[in-house]
């Protein structure tokens, strides 16, 4: 979508507070939406907030904040308006209409699944990814082929008065759908060739990094596995899944890095991803990666929560380490401060005690970039796996 080759596009961001979203809420997910811009190529020059209790049907925002957009947009030669929800086909034609004025669209309309769809289609490495991204996309386009070719209709109806541009969307729908086709058949064969992969590697514990994206699991990847998997500060750095082999203490395992989650993840995109997932499915144990820096790191657990559950893997033993306490920084309340405390307000001190009497289970507090507490982090994790080593081989124990 986005020509980083040339100059930055640049965009602004569209998102409503209601009911089930908050204007704090609302605030983290354009914060959240602005980052999978950056991730994109494009800067954004402004964001647009507006209270509706569901979306417009014809275009998704109110007329006066719609006319508000435009003018904005049109002022400052804006290349792409993104909305933080999916837009259904009929909103975004609408939206495209309003804002151009000629036939030839010139500025862009987008949605938050159209944007990451193009992230993951930039960030695709293999054939494997490009596959799952590239079924997601044509997915995603089918029911929006629609009017492309209004310029082919006729004016008037009856026999013998069928437009040409009915043949045309008839014809594009076919050739999606043939696609979609042929590309679930290949993942079929991919995944049947992903799981001989699986089964070749053994019988060795399976350990895999899920999380939100961007909390530092490539980071924690390298650090045990002293490889080089990319690592960046971007949304989805990470789309393949990495599998090493990990040795502590004479003690060997496998250890899969996944593609991180992400809130409103397209289920297009769960079901494209269906072999990368299986890795986190048939994991023996998840480590639970959060950035305990990032001010909405609960609302991050409970998205990947969710989607472990979603996927069948939410009953798997986890260990939850808080990752990137050196960048941790909390808001220290004044005595004449009446405001409700929150978490920003809490040392990382105080963290560590509240989410360890949360749990009532062990978690974890490091610094994967700094090195900081990995030491308790790899024996906590060898005493994991050699607990279930042992029950898998009680003949074994040589090796602990």
């Amino acid at each position: 979508m986005y020509d980083t080759g040339t100059k930055q596009e640049t965009a602004v961001i569209v998102g409503l507070i209601n009911r089930s979203q908050s204007e704090e809420t609302a605030k983290e997910y354009l914060d959240e939406l602005e980052f999978l811009a950056d991730t994109a190529g494009a800067k954004v020059l402004k964001r647009y907030t507006q209270r509706l209790e569901h979306p417009d049907s014809r275009t998704f925002i109110g007329a006066g904040k719609l006319i508000e957009v435009r003018n904005f947009v049109l002022e400052n030669g804006v290349d792409i308006i993104i909305f933080d929800d999916e837009l259904s086909p009929a909103q975004q034609r609408n939206l495209e209409k309003e804002m151009n004025a000629e036939k030839e669209i010139k500025i862009k309309v987008v949605d938050r699944t159209r944007l990451i769809l193009d992230i993951f289609a930039a960030r695709a490495r293999t054939a494997h990814a490009k596959t799952q991204v590239e079924l997601a996309q044509s997915v995603y386009l089918l029911p929006r082929l629609t009017k492309m070719w209004d310029h082919l209709d006729r004016i008037k109806g009856g026999i013998g008065m069928k437009g040409a541009g009915e043949t045309e969307i008839e014809t594009d729908r076919r050739i999606v759908r043939d696609r979609i086709a042929l590309l679930k058949e290949r993942l079929k064969t991919i995944d049947r060739q992903m799981e001989t992969q699986r089964k070749s590697r053994g019988e060795m514990i399976r350990v895999a990094l899920v999380g939100y994206t961007n909390v530092g699991k490539s980071t924690i990847m390298n650090m045990l596995s002293k490889s080089d998997v990319f690592a960046e500060n971007k949304l989805f750095a990470t789309l393949d899944t990495t599998v090493r082999k990990v040795v502590i203490e004479n003690l060997p395992f496998l250890l899969s890095d996944t593609v991180g989650f992400i809130r409103k993840l397209p289920t297009n995109l769960i079901e494209s991803f269906k072999s990368t997932l299986d890795e986190v499915r048939e994991a023996d144990v998840l480590i639970h990666v959060v950035d305990i820096s990032h001010s909405g790191f609960e609302d991050q657990i409970n998205v990947v929560n969710q989607t472990l559950t979603d996927i069948g893997a939410g009953d798997k033993p986890t260990l939850l380490v808080f990752n990137k306490i050196d960048a941790f920084t909390f808001d220290e309340k004044e005595e004449d401060d009446l405001t409700p405390m929150t978490k920003r307000n809490l040392s990382l001190d105080e963290l560590k005690k509240t989410w360890m009497s949360k749990l009532n289970a062990e978690c974890l507090f490091i610094s994967a970039a700094d090195k900081l507490n990995i030491d308790e982090f790899k024996k906590v994790l060898y005493d994991k796996v050699k607990e279930l080593h042992q029950k898998r081989y009680p003949y074994n124990k040589f090796l602990y």
